[in-house]
């Protein structure tokens, strides 16, 4: 199979995953700036939300650039990246409503952890696929940027019950390392 179809599906549920987290961001009562205050925390919550569901969308496009065809192993690794996609609208919701409280804080990190473990299945199976020689396996075979994210998403979980404004920096850490697109599929493909 070709990748048009599963690029297409996972751009809608991209765009529909955007657009539930801005409904969820509702205007205040008031009309001065002051009455903007409550709602900062959820509309910061929805600025990294937007870029972690950005930075997902532009390395997914990336990575099925390199993709020759699919099969059905790299379909259901991407119905469950999607899955895990999913989930941000709940996450940003409750961390944004709650300002940043430890639980919230938690499972918004969970659900970034889990959605990067997603990501990496989808890659493994891609690789499996396409071999390790071929330019998803050049690329992803040993991304130490990929497992190191991992690891701050995990620090960032446990962290949250103790110091949740820490979480959050890592998270914004981690986001800030994805923001530049990845430029080595471009490369191999080029080559």
């Amino acid at each position: 199979m070709k990748t048009g179809r599963l690029e297409a599906f996972s751009d809608g549920v991209l765009a529909i995953i955007i657009t539930i987290m801005v409904l969820g961001i509702s205007a205040p009562e008031g009309y001065t700036f002051e009455a903007l205050k409550p709602i900062l925390p959820v509309f910061l919550t929805y600025i990294l939300s937007f870029i972690y569901v950005g930075i997902y969308w532009n390395n997914h496009h990336h990575l099925l650039q390199a993709v020759n065809k699919v099969n059905g192993k790299i379909l259901w690794a991407n119905l469950n990246l999607l899955f895990w996609l999913s989930l941000f609208p709940f996450a940003t919701d409750w961390l944004g409503k709650n300002h940043f409280e430890e639980n919230p804080t938690a499972v918004y990190g969970a659900v970034l952890f889990m959605a990067a473990v997603a990501f990496k299945i989808l890659v493994h199976f891609v690789i499996q696929n396409e071999g390790k020689d071929s330019n998803v396996g050049k690329v992803y075979s040993t991304d130490k940027r990929m497992n190191l994210s991992l690891l701050f998403y995990l620090g960032g979980v446990v962290t949250s019950f103790f110091l949740p404004i820490i979480s959050l920096i890592i998270y914004l850490g981690v986001a800030l390392m994805w923001i530049v697109p990845d430029e080595r599929i471009e490369k191999t493909l080029k080559d």
